[in-house]
């Protein structure tokens, strides 16, 4: 049986906004980075999703090269010690993580949806309910 392809994009940006990526109205997580079991407007289920360790590689990523040459620029302008380094450019680095984690995780769970990866779409393809032990076989 063929299925209709979904358009990725969108999907993405629903997630990266929150939103369910099938109707883009309903609440992606129940909690800061809990994914709803299903969606509050549409009902789709979204227990499927396999983010794993993907949203904190591509958040450290995003937040590397965005930091990485305003400290050296600071560097360069300024010649701060240390300690001024650490006082401006922890708690920033820590903010702008914690800030890009969600809509990361939203993006990742909405491609996931988008392509029918993990049982999205495809009852037969992961029929285990959230919280369901899986065989590692």
């Amino acid at each position: 049986m063929k299925q209709d392809k979904r358009k990725i994009l969108p999907a993405m940006l629903y997630g990266a906004l929150g939103r369910c990526p099938s109707c883009g109205k309903g609440h992606l997580f129940a909690r800061y980075l809990k994914v709803s079991d299903h969606c509050d407007h549409c009902g789709e289920a979204l227990h499927h999703h396999r983010a794993d360790d993907a949203p904190p590689y591509f958040t450290i990523f995003v937040a590397g090269h965005l930091l990485v040459p305003m400290i050296l620029a600071f560097e360069v302008a300024y010649k701060p010690s240390l300690w001024l380094h650490a006082a401006v450019f922890g708690p920033l680095t820590i903010a702008m993580c914690l800030a890009l984690l969600v809509p990361i995780k939203g993006a990742i769970v909405g491609l996931q949806w988008a392509n029918y990866m993990h049982g999205f779409g495809n009852p037969d393809e992961d029929p285990a309910e959230p919280g369901a032990i899986e065989p590692n076989w």
